[in-house]
């Protein structure tokens, strides 16, 4: 089947409602109703899947709609799963505290994966930082940190890196990625308590009292359900060859989950309900639906691409950001395996400095957008659920543009590049970056004394 340019208009018209009606005054309070976006996600979406499968596109569609049910059948799992846990008590919302939640779900996306890691600890740092007033920022680097950066240690972390290990990548080479995945989530986490310090000093004396006086010792509720957790993650372990048993086990654990563990901490505690994870099935099922002609038109034109370990993390990150990350890691690993390097390592029939590119890419610019990687939209939902007044689709990538792109910049140039100029760069961009949040704690520190 070919595809022509005017293909992607369907997607690009999905991903600029998603973008613009929430802040066109007329449609942002009709967009808040999930009725509305699963009008707009079907109006766009079942025309296109009709098109492409009497186009002679049937497998598409049918790989399309697969992806889509593993995927949403995932998130589904692990929200259901991690509404039942409940960590009570209440830490203070400290710069150090928040910046240890942070850096725990940094280690914990590499090994019960970004999402696993995400649902797990979104309601732990909102029920933290529930008395402060100054918190959409820790929102957003528990998206940029937890639910993407963190995920690059292992095939577990992100889908794109277990896709890689289903084509031959050995499970221990995403190992060699510690000195990418440590410097990103450092220089953030360093940012992040650089902003950190100074919100805290924004509070109101009212709201530090009542942070100070709720404080309670940490304590777990509903630990059955890490047993459920443990089989979600294990399903994405081992069953990956056997997607429909994965999706039995996936949603058998959410069934027990939900009946027989405790309502008091569902309903009462986590105050659970099912609009987020509806509203992530909505939007994602027009999102995949309208994607699959851009995936092939991609596919069918990629070889024309100018291709080095530059390009490559270019292409893989930028089309990661609002596509599907583990399709396109998937195009990009195929074609690399059509490239050499004289004198280089082969991972997997892939150059390593090209799989290298391509892992860093998928895994982190899907940080770059709300739709990036599954979990962004999820945390994005819960949050706002609880009241935190999230940025939009636009606010989100300045955000991001801000935060996040610099330190992914320093992170080609010092991890990718092979020239020394371009590593010197990096560094000196390295030190700007920390220089900059490092003048922040310290105007931070005067003001407090």
């Amino acid at each position: 089947m070919v595809i022509h340019w005017w293909g992607l208009i369907p997607f690009v018209a999905m991903l600029s409602i998603i973008a613009l009606a929430p802040l066109i005054p007329t449609t942002a309070h009709i967009w808040e109703r999930n009725r509305v976006k699963l009008i707009v996600a079907t109006a766009l979406g079942v025309p296109v899947a009709t098109w492409m499968w009497l186009g002679g596109g049937q497998h598409l569609v049918v790989h399309s709609l697969n992806e889509y049910t593993q995927f949403i059948c995932l998130l589904f799992s692990l929200y259901v799963v991690s509404g039942g846990l409940f960590v009570a008590g209440d830490i203070r919302a400290t710069p150090r505290n928040n910046v240890i939640l942070l850096c725990l779900g940094a280690v914990l996306a590499s090994f019960i994966g970004t999402t696993g890691a995400a649902m797990l600890l979104i309601r732990p740092i909102l029920n933290t930082n529930r008395e402060r007033e100054f918190k959409v920022h820790t929102v957003v680097f528990a998206i940029l940190i937890i639910a993407n950066c963190g995920g690059l240690l292992t095939p577990l972390g992100d889908p794109p890196l277990y896709i890689g290990l289903m084509r031959g990548v050995p499970f221990a080479w995403t190992f060699t990625l510690w000195a990418p995945w440590m410097f990103v989530n450092a220089m953030l986490l360093l940012t992040y308590y650089a902003i950190e310090r100074r919100e805290a000093t924004r509070e109101s004396e009212f709201g530090r009292a009542w942070d100070e006086q709720a404080t309670a010792p940490l304590r777990l509720r509903g630990g059955l359900n890490i047993i459920w957790f443990a089989a979600i993650i294990g399903s994405v372990a081992l069953l990956g060859d056997h997607p429909w048993i994965k999706i039995a086990v996936q949603l058998g654990a959410a069934a027990a989950s939900y009946f027989i563990g405790s309502r008091s901490v569902r309903m009462r505690d986590n105050e659970f309900t099912w609009a987020p994870i509806a509203e992530v099935a909505i939007l994602f099922f027009g999102i995949f639906a309208t994607m699959t002609p851009a995936l092939e038109f991609l596919r069918l034109h990629a070889g024309q691409l100018p291709l080095n370990e530059y390009t490559l993390f270019g292409f893989t990150g930028g089309l990661s950001s609002v596509l599907d990350n583990a399709p396109t890691y998937l195009t990009f690993f195929e074609m690399a395996t059509q490239l050499s390097v004289d004198g280089g390592t082969v991972v997997a029939g892939v150059p390593e400095i090209y799989l290298t590119a391509i892992s860093l890419g998928a895994v982190t610019c899907g940080a770059l957008t709300y739709i990036g990687n599954g979990p962004n939209f999820m945390v994005k939902s819960v949050a706002e659920e609880r009241g935190v007044r999230m940025p939009s689709f636009g606010g989100y990538i300045v955000w991001t543009l801000r935060y996040l792109a610099p330190v992914l910049l320093t992170m080609v140039l010092i991890f990718i590049s092979t020239s020394a100029l371009a590593n010197l760069c990096g560094i000196a961009l390295a030190l700007l970056i920390a220089g900059n949040a490092l003048r922040i704690i310290a105007a931070t520190r005067r003001r407090e004394a």
